[in-house]
């Protein structure tokens, strides 16, 4: 087999078969006319043209493997659906889970508060005030705090007991309510009246036609005053202007994107200026771990005809 790498992320500890032929490509153009007869393609940081000149010209296309958690771009690409897809699923979890944590924790301790106050050479003794009083102290910690996980996945498992460790307690939301790794779960229906006793409600909502603005005026309106929100799923599931005018009114304490609509978020966005908001340019995942290892058991799977990990469901 023809094997396309990218050339966006170390590959070079993958073991492929006697037989095949890995080449490297520069996922920002066009696969080269000599390549397209490869049957297997490695995505990783695409830009959205490359894939679409991928699916109108490898005609022997096979497998699609993303090393993103999301397949999102690859679907979008419009691949013919003989071609199987499979997704990077767990290759990001304690990357994102990790981002996460940080990204809660700036919130809820007011890091950004801070922040602002060195860069002003302040010593915000209103912060320390309001730390410290009985009526908001709670406001600065995870001890006691209910963390909601929206989209319980993968990383939802391993970012889930991270929280634990630090007092909180975690339920999340998925698409049928039960228990997930020992964690209740409602289910989407249920999200609303979940958001009342919420204290932090994270996104790892993957992109979808049912997932676009999910998160708009309607949740942010059930959600309890004093509550955080972080999104670390996709842009497209938040509408943006409804977040910067709940921030902005003070409806939200305070919330962190790692994903945005529009990627690079453009200068002129209020994005950058909307109060209570942290930013990081998709940064949670940004490195694929086990990469190599997961594309050689998704090759020997497809030589065998066997089953093949993290097939993404097209229909």
């Amino acid at each position: 087999m023809k094997i396309l790498l990218p050339d966006t992320t170390d590959l070079s500890a993958l073991k492929i078969g006697e037989s095949d032929t890995a080449v490297v490509y520069d996922p920002s153009v066009a696969i080269p006319a000599e390549h397209r007869d490869a049957e297997v393609l490695v995505a990783w940081r695409n830009t959205a043209d490359n894939l679409a000149d991928a699916a109108r010209h490898l005609g022997d296309l096979k497998l699609v493997q993303t090393l993103a958690a999301g397949p999102d771009a690859v679907l979008a690409a419009g691949f013919s659906p003989d071609v199987v897809v499979t997704s990077g699923r767990s290759l990001h979890d304690e990357t994102v889970a990790e981002h996460t944590l940080a990204l809660v924790l700036a919130l809820v301790r007011r890091l950004d508060l801070m922040r602002d106050a060195q860069r002003d050479a302040v010593w915000d003794e209103e912060f320390l005030e309001a730390q410290r009083d009985p009526a908001t102290e709670h406001l600065y910690t995870l001890a006691g705090a209910h963390v909601c996980i929206w989209g319980f996945g993968s990383i939802a498992r391993t970012l889930a007991p991270m929280f634990e460790l630090l007092g909180a307690q975690v339920t999340g939301v998925a698409s049928s309510a039960g228990t997930r790794f020992g964690y209740e779960v409602v289910d989407d229906a249920g999200l609303h009246a979940h958001l009342a006793g919420v204290d932090v409600l994270i996104s790892l909502l993957p992109a979808t036609p049912q997932t676009e603005k999910a998160f708009g005026a309607p949740l942010l309106d059930a959600m309890k005053p004093g509550a955080v929100f972080v999104n670390v799923g996709r842009g497209a599931t938040v509408d943006e202007q409804a977040l910067v005018d709940a921030l902005t009114s003070g409806r939200l304490r305070a919330a962190a994107l790692d994903v945005m609509q529009q990627e690079p978020l453009p200068a002129d966005s209020p994005l950058w200026s909307t109060p209570n908001l942290l930013l990081t340019p998709h940064a949670a995942g940004n490195r694929p771990r086990g990469a190599a290892a997961l594309i050689a058991r998704n090759l020997e799977a497809l030589r065998a005809g066997g089953p093949l990990e993290n097939v993404v469901d097209r229909t």
